[in-house]
C-alpha cells in the first residue's frame, strides 16, 4: 500500500512538471530591459514559479536585449515579432487561462472581451501623473471608463484604490509590490558615510533629477565631503548641469547597474524628488538598507511613511538644508534609519507571493470571494 500511495504521489507530480492540469499564467510587457515595472514582476514571477499550481509565460513585444533581466529558468518566452502575431492571438493560441496586463491603454477593451481567458489589470501609473501631464481628462473619459468592464484591477495607491475607483465605479484592489531585496538577507548601511543617493532613469524628466543635483549645491557648502551618487545610465543634459554648478566631484552618474547594493551599503540619504510615483522601487530599496528618504510631496504613496522626510516645496534649497540637517545630526539620521527598515518588515516578498497565489487559484477557479475579501480589507 505505501509502494501504491507513493506511485500515485510520483505520477501527479510528473503530471505537473509536464504542464498538465497546471494554470497557465502569462505576463505581457513590452521587453524586459531596464525598467522598475520590469524588474518588480521577474521578482514575482520568481516566487511563482516555485509553485507547483502553475505553467508560467511571459510574453513580450521586443526581442532579447543586451541590458535584459534575467528571467527566471524555466520559465517560457513568447515573443510577438517571432510568432508574427499580436497578442489576442497569441493569448488565444496558447490557452492561457490569466493573462497579467499592467498598460493603461485601448487594448484593454480587446482584451476584456476574451471568452477563455480572465485578465488582471495590474495599475503601475497614478491617477496624479496624467494630471501633471494634463492628460486626465482624456486618460478618465478612456481608460477608466474601460476599466468600469474589468472584473479584477490591481492598484498600488491607497488613495486610488480605497476612494477615486470606488467613487469612478471602478472595482479594484491594493496590494504591495515585492522588492528587490529581502528584508531578512540585507544588513541595513551604518549610515556612516556623507553619501547620498538618488536610484531610477536620469532620461525620465518626471524623475526631476535636476532638483537633487542643484540641492548639492548648498549642501557641499555646509558638508564638503558629501557626495551624490545617480545610480543611472549618464544623461547628457544633466551631466552639463553638473559641469555648469562645477559639481563634477560631488556628483557623480554610475552608469546603468544591474546590482545596486555597494551604493545602498555605503548611503546615508536617498533623495526621491519625482513629480509623480505609484510604488517606486527606489523607495523601498533604500528603506529596506535603513536609509532615510527626502521625499517631494508624494505623501499618497503606500511607503510614504516611515523613515521618511516630506517637503512640499520644489526647491533646491529647501532639499538641501533638510539634507543638512539629516546628515550633520547623528542621532536623528539613525532614528530615520531605524523607522524606514521598520516600515519593510512585513513586506516581504513571500508574504507578498502567497496573496498572488491564492487570488490567481481563486480567479482560475471563478471564485471571487478572495478578491472580494482583499477588495473590502
Amino acid at each position: 500500500l505505501l509502494l501504491f500511495f507513493l506511485l500515485l504521489i510520483f505520477i501527479n507530480y510528473e503530471e505537473n512538471n509536464n504542464g498538465r492540469n497546471l494554470i497557465k499564467v502569462a505576463y505581457y510587457c513590452n521587453s524586459f530591459k531596464y525598467g522598475g515595472i520590469e524588474r518588480i514582476f521577474l521578482i514575482l514571477i520568481k516566487y511563482l514559479s516555485e509553485e507547483t499550481y502553475f505553467n508560467i509565460s511571459l510574453i513580450t513585444k521586443e526581442i532579447k536585449h543586451k541590458e535584459e533581466y534575467h528571467l527566471p529558468k524555466g520559465i517560457k518566452r513568447i515573443i510577438l515579432s517571432d510568432q508574427k502575431m499580436n497578442l489576442y492571438q497569441s493569448i488565444i493560441k496558447e490557452k492561457i487561462d490569466i493573462l497579467i496586463y499592467n498598460y493603461e491603454d485601448k487594448a484593454i477593451k480587446k482584451l476584456n472581451k476574451l471568452k477563455q481567458t480572465k485578465v488582471i489589470y495590474y495599475n503601475h501609473s497614478s491617477f496624479l501623473y496624467w494630471l501633471y501631464q494634463r492628460y486626465i481628462y482624456k486618460f478618465k473619459n478612456t481608460v477608466y471608463q474601460i476599466y468600469k468592464n474589468c472584473k479584477y484591477i490591481i492598484s498600488l495607491i491607497p488613495i486610488e484604490s480605497n476612494y477615486l475607483f470606488k467613487k469612478w465605479g471602478i472595482k479594484s484592489i491594493l496590494l504591495d509590490n515585492p522588492c528587490t531585496f529581502e528584508y531578512d538577507s540585507i544588513k541595513p548601511s551604518n549610515l556612516e558615510h556623507n553619501n547620498i543617493i538618488m536610484i531610477g532613469r536620469a532620461n525620465d524628466p518626471v524623475k526631476r533629477y535636476e532638483l537633487g543635483i542643484k540641492s548639492m549645491e548648498t549642501i557641499v557648502k555646509e558638508i564638503p565631503s558629501c557626495e551624490m551618487y545617480i545610480i543611472s545610465s549618464i544623461n547628457k543634459n544633466l551631466q552639463n548641469l553638473i559641469n555648469n554648478l562645477k559639481l563634477q566631484k560631488s556628483v557623480v552618474f554610475t552608469g546603468y547597474q544591474e546590482k545596486i547594493e555597494i551604493y545602498l551599503k555605503n548611503a546615508s540619504l536617498h533623495i526621491l524628488s519625482s513629480l509623480s510615483e505609484t510604488y517606486p522601487m527606489a523607495l523601498s530599496e533604500a528603506k529596506i538598507f535603513g536609509i532615510p528618504t527626502i521625499i517631494c510631496g508624494l505623501d499618497y504613496l503606500a511607503l510614504a511613511k516611515g523613515g521618511t522626510v516630506i517637503i512640499y516645496d520644489d526647491n533646491p534649497e529647501t532639499i538641501g538644508k533638510e539634507a543638512i540637517k539629516i546628515l550633520k545630526d547623528d542621532g536623528y539620521r539613525k532614528k530615520l534609519g531605524r523607522e524606514a527598515r521598520k516600515s519593510m518588515k512585513n513586506r516581504k516578498n513571500k508574504n507578498i507571493a502567497k496573496i498572488w497565489v491564492k487570488l490567481l487559484i481563486s480567479i482560475y477557479k471563478g471564485d471571487d470571494k478572495f478578491y472580494q475579501k482583499l477588495s473590502n480589507s
